[in-house]
């Protein structure tokens, strides 16, 4: 469970040193690393709350919760948008959907669940 912990605050503080540090990053890193880094820590946080679940469960959950809130940004009342307007708000709840986003949830739990497979998994035999 602590590893999953560990995997979370990783994947917060790299999300925000990409939003923090965009200069000194590959465009292609600045533009998709949040989303794919929000997942994975999505990924990262079923697994923490749901360490019994298997791997599958975790990523099947959590490609749900992340569509979920992408196609809630659809939804545009004065009250959601101004929650999104704030900084935690909009790191939670997103601003606005982009279907791409869904591709890049996609790619992000993928790769935590690739990360979990090899390197977590691998540490319970």
């Amino acid at each position: 469970m602590l590893k999953y912990a560990a995997a979370i605050i990783v994947t917060i503080v790299l999300g925000l040193s990409s939003r923090r540090f965009p200069n000194v990053l590959p465009d292609i890193i600045t533009v998709n690393a949040g989303d794919i880094l929000w997942a994975s820590m999505i990924y990262f946080g079923f697994r923490f709350i749901c360490t019994k679940r298997s791997l599958a469960w975790a990523a099947g959950w959590s490609v749900i919760f992340c569509f979920g809130i992408e196609f809630s940004q659809l939804y545009q009342a004065e009250r959601i948008v101004a929650v999104r307007s704030t900084v935690v708000g909009s790191l939670i709840l997103g601003r606005g959907f982009l279907a791409i986003d869904l591709a890049r949830y996609v790619i992000g739990i993928a790769a935590a669940w690739i990360v979990d497979k090899i390197a977590f998994q691998r540490s319970k035999r």
